[in-house]
């Protein structure tokens, strides 16, 4: 027996779309972890406003190579109109990104999060690091998944959520953030979890005064400023927060 397999060509603008596979993202699931942009050997999927996104139709293969590296569920297959897949454009738009780089580093292909960069700073900057400073973490542990969620630290708190990495590019972090303040730290990426959750139960159950997140500049850091966010929004509570974005080269980004 032959089966035959075919699609159906339909005209839209310039173009051709077809009836075929093509992933779909759930940003409700998405953590912003980056892990799909990274697999994706073809550049169809990049992070915008902390969440992955599809950015062009006919750059998706339809492998799903992205798939196994999801730690959410958020990515899925669905048959639908899509422009067909274009090789050529795909390896045009590898070879823009390929020629794009930084003039501060030296950077190589792969997640924003986890490219191998060499950060060059000016020795003014370098001595005027505080010298015989002392720490400003006010609890152990720190780590937001080992935290207990009715620790009595919580009980009229200002609460810091910060990334891991943060601590080590912005060289006044104790000084300028965590004085004063409960630290949790945590990284979407490595951690592979929804912090949302967890916080939320934190900010529900204690006296929070106020929310402080501290996140690098890098597009996996996303998924610890959406759950912090998430955490205010389910919590029900109206309490004051902020977002502050650390540049991998340690400056605090506008």
């Amino acid at each position: 027996m032959i089966i035959v397999y075919w699609t159906r060509k339909l005209k839209r603008g310039d173009g051709f779309e077809v009836i075929r596979k093509i992933i779909r993202i759930d940003e409700d699931k998405c953590n912003g972890c980056g892990a799909c942009a990274e697999a994706c050997h073809e550049g169809a999927i990049g992070m915008v406003n902390g969440k992955a996104k599809l950015l062009r139709d006919d750059y998706c293969d339809g492998l799903g190579d992205c798939l196994p590296t999801c730690p959410t569920g958020a990515i899925s297959f669905v048959e639908r109109e899509a422009a067909a897949y274009d090789e050529q454009a795909v390896q045009e738009n590898m070879r823009r990104k390929n020629g794009q780089g930084r003039t501060a580093a030296v950077m190589h292909g792969g997640c924003p999060g986890s490219r191998t960069q060499r950060i060059q700073h000016s020795q003014q900057s370098v001595s005027s690091a505080p010298v015989g400073a002392e720490s400003r973490l006010g609890q152990w542990p720190c780590q937001i998944r080992l935290v207990p969620v009715n620790a009595p630290y919580f009980d009229g708190a200002k609460l810091l959520i910060a990334a891991d990495c943060s601590a080590y590019a912005y060289a006044r972090m104790h000084e300028d953030f965590m004085c004063g303040k409960i630290t949790l730290i945590g990284c979407p990426k490595l951690d592979s979890v929804d912090y949302s959750e967890k916080l939320t139960q934190i900010i529900q159950r204690n006296n929070i005064q106020s929310v402080t997140i501290v996140r690098m500049e890098v597009p996996c850091c996303g998924g610890l400023e959406s759950a912090a966010k998430k955490a205010l929004q389910e919590s029900g509570k109206f309490i004051p927060w902020q977002v502050v974005t650390i540049s991998i080269d340690g400056k605090i980004l506008e």
